[in-house]
This record gives C-alpha cells, sequence and structure tokens, in this order.
C-alpha cells in the first residue's frame, strides 16, 4: 500500500467524536474492503442486544441480573425511577462527604483534617480508581491516595511505612460489593490493626464502599463507621469505576468526577450509533474480531504515549481478559474465546519489546493512544525547533511505521488531553466495545466464573492448611515429610499442595513450623517445636 493510499484508508475509516476531540484510526488493519458489510448482520444484532440491556433486558443470564453501569452516567435511562434516583442521590452523596472531609467538617480522631486516602479493594475495586488517581493526579490534589489492591503483607507494610504517622491523618475507603472478598477483608484487617497500634480507633476513619446487606456493610454499621456508599448488583466491578466505587475517591482525591461523567455520558451517545464508521466502539469490536479472526487469535498490545497513561494496560487487562476469556458460549458450547491484553507507555516500549513486535512472532495487533497535548504551558526546545514532547510523537509514529512495514496492524486512538473528561470518555469506549464484541462472538461478558472456579481452589488450600497445623500440634515431637503429612490428613494425592503450605509456613516467624533434612522436597521434614 502506497502512503496515498494509506492516507485515503485513514480518511475513509477514521472515525470521530468532534464533542471530544476524539478520533479512532483503523487504516493500519488489514481488513479486506468488504469486511464492514460482511460484519453488518453480526453488528446489527449487537446493537440489539445493547439496546435491550440499556433498557433493562437481563443480560447476564448466567446470575439472572441486568447490567446498568450506562445508567450511572445517565441515570435519566435507567428502566426505574427508583434507579434513577439511587444513582442520583449517590453522586450527591459523594459530592456533600467530599466536601465535609476537605472543609474540615468531618475530622480524622486526632487530627485537624484528613490529608490522605487509602483505599482498600481488589481488581475492578482497585484497578479503574488506580488508573483514574494515577492519570490525574496534580499538586492541588486534596488528598493524597495509597491503595491495598492484593493480600501481600509485605506490599501492605511498605504502604504502611511511607504513610508513618500521616495514618492518623488518613481516610480508610474499604470496597467489596459482597463483603466477603477474602483479599479485601485481610487488607481491612490490616489496616485496623495498624490504626489501633497508632492509639487510633479504625472507625473513625473508615469509610464502606458495598452492597446493602452484604457482610461489610453489616460490619461497619456494627462497628459505626463514618458512611457507607451503595454498590449494585447490576454494576460489575470491571465496569464500576463511574459508581461510587471510583467517584468517591475520586472526588476525595480533589478530582472534578462531573466531568468524568460527562466526557463517559458523551461518548455513550457516538457509541449508540449504528453506522460502524461512525461509532468508534463498534469499530473498534470489529477490528478485534478481524485481527484475531472472531477467535482471539491475537494478542491486544495497548501502547499509551503518555505517562499519566501507564495503568490504562492494567485497566484494560481485566476489563477485555475478564468480560471476553470464556470457555462457553451463550449456547453452552465450548468455544475458549478471550484476547489477551498487555502494554506498556511509549516511548518505553520502544527500549522494552518493540524489537519482538516488528520483528518476532506476528501475534498481536497494537493499540497507540496519542495524547494531542504535551503539558500545561509551553515546553523547553531540547534542539532548535524541537520540544520533548515532539520526540514523544516522532517515536510513535516511527514504531507504527515500523510495524507496518513488517505487516503488524495497529490501531491508533487519538485524545487532546489526559483530563477528566478524557479518562470517561476512555473507559466508556472500551465498556462498550467489549459489550459489543461480545455480542459478536455470541458469549456472556458480564460473569466470571473463572475467577469463581480460583476462589474455590484457594479456599480448599487454606482448608488443608488448618488440617496441617492441627496435625503437627499432635505430632508435636515428630518431624515428618511431606508425604506422610499429606497421609496422616487422608490427602494423599494432595503431597506438592502440602509441601507448598508446609514450606511457606517454615519461611515466616511466628508460625511455629520448622524444617529440617535435606533440601528437597523428599527429604524435608517438618515439624511444630
Amino acid at each position: 500500500m502506497t502512503e496515498r493510499e494509506l492516507w485515503e484508508r485513514y480518511q475513509r475509516y477514521l472515525s470521530v467524536v468532534p464533542s471530544l476531540g476524539f478520533s479512532l484510526d483503523v487504516s493500519r488493519m488489514g481488513f479486506a474492503a468488504d469486511f464492514l458489510e460482511r460484519m453488518r448482520p453480526r453488528l446489527e444484532e449487537a446493537f440489539s442486544q445493547m439496546e435491550a440491556l440499556e433498557k433493562g433486558a437481563i443480560a447476564n443470564p448466567d446470575e439472572n441480573r441486568r447490567v446498568g453501569h450506562y445508567w450511572l452516567r445517565a441515570p435519566e435511562l435507567a428502566p426505574e425511577p427508583a434507579l434513577s434516583k439511587d444513582v442520583t442521590d449517590t453522586v450527591a452523596a459523594v459530592h456533600a462527604f467530599a466536601r465535609d472531609v476537605h472543609d474540615g467538617k468531618l475530622k480524622p480522631q486526632k487530627a485537624q483534617r484528613f490529608t490522605h486516602l487509602l483505599l482498600v479493594g481488589i481488581g475492578g475495586s482497585a484497578l479503574g480508581p488506580q488508573l483514574v488517581a494515577d492519570a490525574l493526579t496534580s499538586r492541588d490534589d486534596k488528598l493524597r491516595v495509597s491503595f491495598f489492591d492484593n493480600t501481600d503483607p509485605d506490599g501492605m507494610d511498605r504502604v504502611l511505612g511511607q504513610l508513618g504517622a500521616q495514618l492518623a491523618e488518613t481516610l480508610t475507603v474499604v470496597i467489596s460489593k459482597s463483603g466477603g472478598t477474602k483479599e479485601t477483608r485481610n487488607g481491612m484487617l490490616e489496616a485496623e490493626r495498624a490504626y489501633v497500634e497508632q492509639g487510633l480507633t479504625f472507625s473513625k476513619h473508615a469509610v464502606a464502599v458495598t452492597g446493602a446487606g452484604s457482610e461489610l456493610d453489616v460490619h461497619a454499621q456494627k462497628q459505626g463507621w463514618l458512611r457507607t456508599f451503595p454498590m449494585w448488583d447490576w454494576v460489575g466491578g470491571r465496569t464500576s469505576v463511574m459508581s461510587a466505587v471510583g467517584l468517591l475517591p475520586a472526588r476525595l482525591q480533589g478530582l472534578d468526577i462531573d466531568a468524568m461523567l460527562a466526557g463517559a455520558r458523551e461518548m455513550d451517545v457516538a457509541t449508540r450509533q449504528r453506522d460502524a464508521v461512525k461509532n468508534p466502539a463498534a469499530l473498534l469490536a470489529l477490528m478485534w474480531f478481524h485481527a484475531g479472526d472472531g477467535k482471539g487469535l491475537k494478542d491486544m498490545v495497548i501502547l499509551p504515549y503518555k505517562d499519566r497513561l501507564l495503568l490504562m494496560s492494567r485497566y484494560l487487562q481485566q476489563l477485555v481478559m475478564e468480560s471476553l476469556g470464556k470457555e462457553k458460549d451463550l449456547d453452552g458450547k465450548v468455544v475458549n474465546q478471550g484476547i489477551a491484553v498487555y502494554g506498556n507507555k511509549g516511548s518505553t516500549d520502544q527500549h522494552a519489546y518493540v524489537q519482538q513486535l516488528r520483528e518476532g512472532v506476528p501475534n498481536f495487533f497494537a493499540t497507540f493512544i496519542e495524547v494531542l497535548k504535551d503539558r500545561d504551558g509551553e515546553s523547553m526546545e531540547v534542539e532548535r525547533g524541537i520540544t520533548s514532547g515532539d520526540y514523544l510523537l516522532g517515536f510513535m509514529l516511527g514504531t507504527r511505521r515500523a510495524l507496518f512495514e513488517k505487516g503488524r496492524e495497529s490501531i491508533t486512538l487519538t485524545v487532546p488531553d489526559v483530563s477528566a473528561r478524557t479518562v470517561g470518555a476512555l473507559t466508556a469506549l472500551y465498556e462498550r466495545a467489549v459489550g459489543l464484541y461480545a455480542s459478536l462472538v455470541h458469549i456472556n461478558a458480564y460473569h466470571q466464573p473463572g475467577v469463581e472456579a480460583g476462589k474455590k481452589a484457594a479456599t480448599s488450600v487454606l482448608e488443608l492448611q488448618k488440617k496441617l497445623t492441627a496435625r503437627l500440634l499432635d505430632a508435636r515431637a515428630s518431624a515428618r515429610s511431606a508425604e506422610q503429612l499429606a497421609n496422616d490428613i487422608g490427602q494423599p494425592d494432595e503431597v506438592e499442595t502440602v509441601f507448598k503450605v508446609l514450606e511457606h509456613l517454615a519461611a515466616n516467624p511466628g508460625r511455629g513450623v520448622q524444617r529440617s533434612g535435606g533440601a528437597s522436597p523428599s527429604e524435608a521434614r517438618f515439624q511444630v517445636k
């Protein structure tokens, strides 16, 4: 394809949302001239399913749930007035609560005002807020934000070490829809202990975002936490950033959540159009289908050329992979769908893995995210007539060309800046693209049975650990092998799991388990002393 042909293709297929200063360029995707026309019947069905979803139809048949994250930025579209009121009231409550915190009307136990925010959550309860916090942070932040987003003790110690005595000025927001998510429960308990060790009462610094009547809701009410905010069963974790899950920490940080909601709402309007080229979410979904032949045969590489969007790839990993990674389709047929997502930031990617992207296995398509605005104010010249931002654009265009020369496909998404409005629009774009693609390949994008299976498996390991520690206490004087202990507790087929649990216990002080014998698993002996 000549440069002139590429330019003409660029103009023909460019999808633009003028009100957002947004454009989507798919000219470097190698779809055939008749591809969009061939896909029209499938896309029309996807549009109809999306329209029904937004009107309140059951869109998650496995859990018999509606899917309403689009109502979060357009509550007037919710199918019942009560839902509209819930959304509107929650946004107003978020504003009011944050205002009381910022004005010092709501104070910590032993300090004049809150200056820090600790968010405790995992998965969708953390990734969306993390993306927003990192993308929009500034020196004007009202509260500085930290996260417990894992059940890693050392990770939590690092965060607490950074907070130090400022924990006394820290508001903690615990986010869990069910209240039963163990990673979040663990983070809550670790945070509570840290407050107690500083002579503070956790409830005077704690806020919950959770489902009504959940374990967390009951606990927060019983302990007298400062406030609870709702999570609804019609909002999935990975699409919850426009609910209190994302809006509360963002507003506490001092960000413009009204602009986030407005950007998402504008993108929703644009992505309801039934003309594929005028609908960037539909065009994205079609390109994903083209790239992977509707079977996810190629990975999605996200390359944001802006430091503030570094976490975009992590956010999209969950949104795309948890939504689309499904064993069965809606008819129960095994299809093993999904699209793997990874990414870095430009031009760091140039020095990380572009070498393989250009010359290695062609098992991907790239998405370049271009941000037109370099910084607030003017930039210095690093050489005559050239700024650092000019170099960033040069590396992006150069990398894109280098990939195209080798037949590697790419999409380019252009936004004017990294603002609350733009971040809202980007999240809405990908939420809609995921929903439309799921319809194209006939899967349920709104459940996550694999996640639940992993949680059940983890629970079984912890039950095994309880049996092991009980057995070790019974045989206190006897050093026994993993195989002997597996037999002792009646689980001879779980020798490897038994060994890994014992190895972990022995490596950590205070657990009471000692390891002796040789270095190999079969030679190792364990006992309690």
